[in-house]
């Protein structure tokens, strides 16, 4: 088993779907087999406009001949195991490159950098992984719901060995912590429902960060599966009384008993309030199975 680095754009010509399949041509067989079980990181290139660097992490679960595409492939990713950093992180920063594998004696950045798909070392995969978990400003629940404990500043990630990596990368505490941050950041602290971007006395954001297709249905941890709702909102969305059609419409259950009130509880423009980057909006197949699955139609 070995760590790994899957370079991807967001404007990809290949068939990705990053917490889902990874698509790779024949010549990077050998090194996506050999991740296998293991970790990789998400890496999107400096030429791509606003690049996010390494920008998350997920588990190759295994590796299938692409039924569509003759000689591609495809790396199937680990249900549940893709989480978004809270902090995508840069190729270089004030110490240089983060990942020094890509160095050649001379410490020059050598040709590997340049490959789709690299094994990277378990030192440089934790380096990029503490950075990209580390939070700086971080945001916290309402003061009335500390959510999965998180009333209490935290501090930063670090650790040593291999049980402690996967116990961080696992943890459901960990996971819900950083799609809070990511979620909220994509939706700027506001309701895509009402519109509201209501700060408590606190200095917390009165917004939740919602699974649109929820954990229990192994939904994952990436900021297209999320929605920043305020309270009622949320409890609305869990509760099959709104949902939201592909063009972001908020539908409203013909089962709610107050529709008008629910109606007058929108924003104006009957339309949810999206990020400002295609990448972080809802995709439609989230939005599909909470209709069909979650929505009292």
């Amino acid at each position: 088993m070995a760590f790994g680095v899957f370079i991807l754009r967001h404007d990809s010509i290949y068939d990705d779907s990053p917490a889902e399949r990874y698509q790779f041509p024949r010549q990077y067989l050998g090194r996506v087999q050999a991740c296998i079980g293991g970790w990789i990181i998400y890496y999107e290139p400096r030429k791509v406009a606003e690049t996010r660097g390494y920008f998350a992490v997920a588990r190759v679960q295994q590796v299938i001949p692409d039924p569509a595409a003759p000689n591609m492939f495809i790396a199937i990713i680990e249900p549940d195991s893709y989480l978004d950093f809270a902090r995508p992180v840069p190729f270089t920063d004030v110490n240089g490159v983060v990942e020094r594998g890509i160095l050649n004696e001379q410490g020059q950045i050598s040709g590997r950098a340049q490959a789709a798909v690299r094994a990277i070392s378990p030192i440089d995969f934790d380096r990029i992984l503490a950075l990209g978990l580390d939070e700086h400003e971080t945001l916290l629940p309402r003061v009335d719901q500390p959510l999965s404990g998180f009333a209490e500043e935290q501090t930063p990630f670090a650790f040593d060995q291999e049980r402690e990596r996967l116990t961080l990368i696992t943890s459901r505490l960990v996971r819900d912590r950083v799609f809070r941050r990511v979620v909220l950041r994509a939706y700027d602290e506001r309701c895509a429902v009402t519109g509201l971007k209501l700060i408590n006395g606190g200095g917390r954001a009165e917004v939740a960060a919602a699974h649109i297709r929820p954990v229990a249905a192994h939904g994952p941890d990436i900021v297209s599966n999320g929605i920043a709702l305020s309270g009622t909102a949320h409890w609305m969305f869990d509760r099959g009384l709104i949902s939201l059609s592909d063009d972001l419409d908020i539908l409203v259950s013909r089962q709610a008993n107050d529709p008008d009130g629910i109606r007058s509880f929108i924003n104006r423009t009957g339309r949810a309030f999206a990020p400002m980057q295609l990448r972080e909006r809802p995709h439609p197949p989230f939005l599909q199975w909470h209709r069909e699955n979650c929505f009292k139609q």
